[in-house]
């Protein structure tokens, strides 16, 4: 196995910190991702915190505040288990990359997704517990893992609108998969925030802040935004730029891959498709003649409403070079946009263009 038990051909864009992504065949027809394929973003060294020694602290615009060890969470409050798809916001920002450089950002591919099965208490039972003020409109996450991305270093930390975190899909999670935690998806506990980019689901959360203004921590006040075009992200000050939230609609191609060499003939393409928050993925179209016409794919059943769906469709093709794309649809009736040229920002957030692969067919 690679570091931290995961695949041994797992693509890993960095070691401290660890950062690395599954190959498509390791999602290929998962409803849930294997604990060592789940693509892993951090931002500083793995915390390796005590179970029994960690404390939640729970403050801020609350009537009482809380101080939780795990047993006051596993006993105190009812369990809760959810499918949800965590996306990092990179995903796929090596397609960016290649329509314009992006300086100092992992060239995160196709695989910066994963869906698993979490146990845990809805964050909104314990903020009920602690009493919410009426001043109060945003929930703040810290962790104690420094990252140096930061300038000066500073520990990991985010937030979420009020509105959001009150929702009962919203989880302080100790499992993953049938499985105890592992630490480097935040052991003991972590914030899961289905619906949301990855980086707001905190990883080893220690502290729970009510407040009436966003984190001012520095991965949720400059680093996770999306910068206009000409901007120099080291320039940038906090609150510049768009702040990132739901995920935007996505899908991609997880078979075949790319330089693939398949027979002629009837073949099978399929992959994932994901829309964040409360939308859902309504269709998702195929073409294999360069978007001249389309093909509607197949939907397998979702796990949840908080997980993606995944999808299959049968083409023919001729012997030669073939390039296979793809569009999803979702519940609003939006669609992807065609072209990663015309969403290029500077940290290479958010793409969610036409997937496509190149291959073969004999």
């Amino acid at each position: 196995m690679a570091a931290w038990d995961k695949r041994d051909d797992m693509l890993v864009h960095g070691q401290d910190p660890f950062n690395a992504e599954p190959v498509p065949t390791a999602l290929y027809g998962h409803d849930l991702t294997p604990v060592d394929a789940f693509y892993t973003r951090n931002h500083g060294k793995v915390p390796l915190a005590d179970p029994e020694q960690w404390r939640l602290v729970v403050d801020g615009l609350v009537g009482t505040a809380l101080r939780l060890c795990l047993d006051d969470l596993r006993t105190g409050f009812e369990p809760r288990s959810l499918v949800a798809t965590l996306q990092c916001a990179g995903n796929r920002r090596a397609e960016m990359a290649a329509v314009r450089e992006i300086v100092g950002e992992d060239p995160w591919q196709r695989c910066a997704t994963s869906t698993a099965r979490w146990v845990g208490v809805a964050l909104t039972d314990v903020l009920a517990a602690a009493g919410v003020g009426p001043a109060a409109r945003h929930v703040a996450f810290g962790a104690p893992d420094v990252s140096s991305l930061a300038h000066p270093p500073q520990t990991y930390g985010a937030s979420i609108p009020l509105s959001k975190a009150t929702g009962p899909e919203v989880l302080l999670a100790w499992e993953m998969n049938d499985q105890p935690l592992p630490a480097v998806h935040g052991a003991p506990v972590r914030v899961v925030v289905p619906g949301y980019i990855g980086a707001r689901s905190v990883k080893w959360v220690d502290h729970v802040s009510v407040r009436s203004e966003p984190s001012d921590n520095y991965f949720q006040a400059t680093a996770y935004r999306i910068l206009p075009p000409q901007v120099d992200p080291a320039c940038a000050a906090p609150g510049n730029g768009i702040s990132l939230g739901p995920v935007a609609l996505n899908c991609e191609i997880l078979q075949p891959g790319d330089d693939d060499r398949v027979s002629a003939g009837p073949v099978s393409i399929g992959g994932y498709a994901f829309a964040g928050d409360d939308r859902t993925v309504a269709r998702v179209d195929v073409s294999v003649d360069r978007g001249r016409t389309w093909q509607q794919a197949t939907l397998r059943p979702q796990s949840g409403p908080w997980a993606w769906r995944l999808w299959t469709a049968t083409v023919e093709v001729s012997c030669g070079p073939v390039t296979a794309l793809a569009r999803a649809w979702d519940s609003t009736g939006a669609l992807q946009p065609e072209s990663s040229a015309a969403l290029w920002n500077p940290k290479g957030y958010a793409n969610n263009s036409w997937p496509h692969v190149d291959f073969w067919a004999d």
